[in-house]
């Protein structure tokens, strides 16, 4: 018996569609049970699957609003914001103003004066992937100076002296998570364009994928949610400074799935940033990781994905390249544990 093209067409399209109803209602019931045993916790999930977009979200924009959270609420993304600057990096090597392997000394600005040991050692990718063995900044003393804004006290001058005063690198070659890692790649891009790293970052993400809900300096707006720290207190925003290229970027559902979409499409500038920033630099027994991502294989999938934790919120973004699927997972309240076990749960009973 012959079977017409036009037949299998409709076919593949039903079970398509057919999959794309059963992913998402699983989503879904797997957010709404978070948020009947949570509800004071606001959550929006964007979900990508092979261009197909899906949302879902629960909870108000702050306990005195009728106004629900969905997928245009904005969050801070937080440490999410590394990726963007990991993939600015790699749009930098596609625009050969540097290379991966390039040591820092001749990127940074004039006040940085590395010691004489410390010369031609480290690598713009050993500070995209979190070995470069630097000192980082002292949250715990931050935070007590300033519970609201931490690093508002952060400027260029006491970020050069952190930077200046480190005699030995002590765990060189090895993983530490570093914010002044990925604020001296955000100084960096703004030696080698020329520009702030505002504009930039609008110049060759934002405005290009019309990300218009992703905010830097300015997000006084309507739709902005109410931010809590794990005691339940409300909890400012970080207002934009030095450390803006390490978590300072804020969005919503809607304009990540975008920047998912441009990821996953291998056509796309940001796409083929992406790419490079997906080449696994450091690898222990604990992690893989490219340039700002955690890499995580299996014997069926290779799964990219970062976190991010604000004072008051937390989040998550992962795909899929070869599935092309990807999600992003936001939460009005600062739980690093909670988003993890949804995206692990999301991915280990949907996704895998």
């Amino acid at each position: 018996m012959k079977t017409s093209s036009k037949f299998l067409a409709v076919l593949l399209f039903i079970s398509s569609f057919s999959f794309g109803q059963n992913v998402t209602k699983r989503i879904d019931s797997i957010l709404s049970d978070n948020y009947k045993k949570n509800p004071e916790v606001g959550i929006s999930v964007g979900f990508i699957n092979k261009n197909e977009e899906y949302y879902t979200s629960y909870g108000k924009l702050n306990a005195e609003s009728q106004t629900k959270i969905d997928k245009n609420s904005i969050f801070e993304i937080a440490s999410i914001t590394k990726i963007l600057t990991s993939n600015l990096i790699a749009q930098a090597v596609l625009d050969h103003k540097l290379k991966l392997d390039d040591y820092i000394d001749g990127f940074l600005p004039k006040e940085y004066v590395l010691q004489q040991n410390l010369r031609n050692k480290i690598k713009i990718s050993d500070l995209a992937s979190h070995q470069s063995g630097l000192p980082d900044l002292d949250f715990p003393k931050l935070m007590e100076l300033n519970p609201q804004q931490p690093v508002s006290s952060v400027t260029a001058e006491t970020l050069a002296a952190i930077v200046n005063n480190c005699s030995e690198l002590k765990d060189y070659g090895k993983y530490r998570y570093s914010t002044i890692g990925y604020t001296l790649l955000g100084q960096i891009l703004e030696k080698v364009y020329d520009k702030s790293y505002d504009e930039i970052i609008r110049a060759k993400i934002i405005k290009p994928l019309h990300m218009n809900s992703t905010l830097t300096k300015d997000f006084n707006v309507k739709n902005l949610t109410t931010a809590h720290n794990p005691n339940g207190g409300i909890q400012e925003f970080f207002k934009w400074n030095i450390t803006a290229s390490a978590g300072l970027v804020k969005s919503n559902a809607s304009d990540m799935v975008t920047y998912l979409k441009a990821v996953l499409n291998n056509e796309t500038t940001v796409g083929k940033a992406a790419i490079i920033t997906e080449k696994v630099m450091y690898k222990d027994e604990k992690r893989d990781m490219g340039l700002g991502l955690n890499i995580v294989t299996d014997d069926k999938n290779t799964i990219y994905m970062k976190s991010g934790d604000s004072m008051g919120q937390s989040s998550i973004i992962c795909y899929n390249r070869n599935k092309k699927w990807g999600i992003i997972i936001l939460l009005d309240y600062r739980n690093s544990k909670m988003r993890q076990d949804l995206l692990n749960k999301i991915y280990d009973t949907v996704l895998k």
